[in-house]
């Protein structure tokens, strides 16, 4: 039988679960007696700890909101995921949390068993990150946890909006449903009330102004696939080239090689399928497109042929220049 204070840790782990506990699954669980179990939820009652009591015949104990966080009782592999996910907060797309995560990840590694803290150590000192650009702008916790409130809440959000491109932002206001994490940008599904249509906003160029506007009732999704939706938004985006790329293989294949932002994969046979796609110049696109490691043929875009051309001939040059290999 546990001793009382590693019953006590082992009683809140058990009520941290998303479930309700019956006294007497309490009670199987630690080998006590219902008695026991209701004399321990009263200890944890009076160390503060908010443990709800849920009346009737299949009513139990479950742990509650209160004004001070209770010890975390993970296993193994949530101590785990929990450092990982500190580690890479310390560099993400979240500004203002890489000092708490910092500390929160110290602590956690400062009591995590020595065979936990060798697989955390060997995760950081083997993994490399590429730190974010100073030109890459990031997105505050307010601003998320502000849209995310407004989302569950179901009510306006009125922000100013800086368009790509443009010098100065707008004020809109949106129905928001979904926030999407995409890599280091995040992205914000809504309806847009004066262009009566949905759009996706990107975070990192919105500002919050308060407060939210009215309650509104929910709209079926554009999409139910939500992060594809996204995806396919974003590879639509206003590009100054465009280009219909005609690939010689499965649309399988290319979907895999290819990240989403590219562009738009078609299929048009068992061996061939249609890229649309583009980018902000011909140079660009043309680099993209010898990176298929595949044979295509462009399908309307002279400017984008021309350039091809003139990177042909200039490749073809620079192999007919190469000093002969030694025997």
């Amino acid at each position: 039988m546990l001793e009382t204070s590693a019953r006590l840790l082992r009683l809140l782990s058990l009520l941290q679960t998303p479930r309700e506990w019956t006294g007497p699954e309490l009670a199987e669980r630690l080998e006590v007696t219902t008695r026991t179990i209701r004399n321990d939820v009263d200890r944890l009652r009076r160390l503060g700890y908010p443990v709800d009591a849920i009346r009737g015949s299949i009513g139990g104990y479950r742990l509650g909101a209160g004004s001070t966080l209770p010890p975390l009782l993970l296993d193994d592999e949530e101590a785990v995921a929990v450092a990982v996910g500190l580690r890479t907060a310390t560099g993400g797309a979240i500004s203002g949390i890489e000092e708490s995560s910092l500390s929160a990840l110290t602590k956690l590694e400062q009591v995590l068993p020595p065979r936990l803290r060798r697989r955390v150590g060997a995760l950081n000192s083997y993994t490399v990150a590429i730190p974010a650009r100073e030109s890459e702008s990031r997105v505050s916790p307010e601003t998320l946890t502000t849209i995310a409130a407004a989302c569950r809440d179901r009510e306006r959000l009125r922000f100013d909006y800086l368009n790509h491109g443009a010098d100065e932002p707008v004020r809109r206001e949106a129905e928001p449903y979904r926030l999407v994490n995409w890599g280091r940008r995040w992205y914000l599904i809504a309806w847009d009330i004066a262009r009566e249509d949905w759009r996706t906003f990107r975070v990192d160029r919105l500002t919050p102004r308060v407060p939210n506007g009215p309650r509104f009732a929910a709209r079926p999704l554009p999409d139910e696939d939500v992060a594809g939706y996204v995806s396919r938004g974003v590879a639509a985006a206003p590009w100054r080239v465009r280009a219909r790329v005609l690939v010689h293989t499965s649309a399988e294949r290319l979907a895999e090689r290819l990240p989403a932002s590219v562009g738009v994969v078609e299929p048009a046979g068992p061996e061939s399928c249609l890229l649309h796609t583009g980018a902000d110049s011909a140079q660009t696109l043309a680099i993209w497109l010898g990176m298929l490691d595949a044979d295509f043929a462009v399908q309307d875009n002279p400017e984008l042929v021309a350039h091809l051309r003139v990177l042909s001939r200039r490749f073809a040059g620079s192999a007919e220049r190469q000093p002969e290999a030694p025997a």
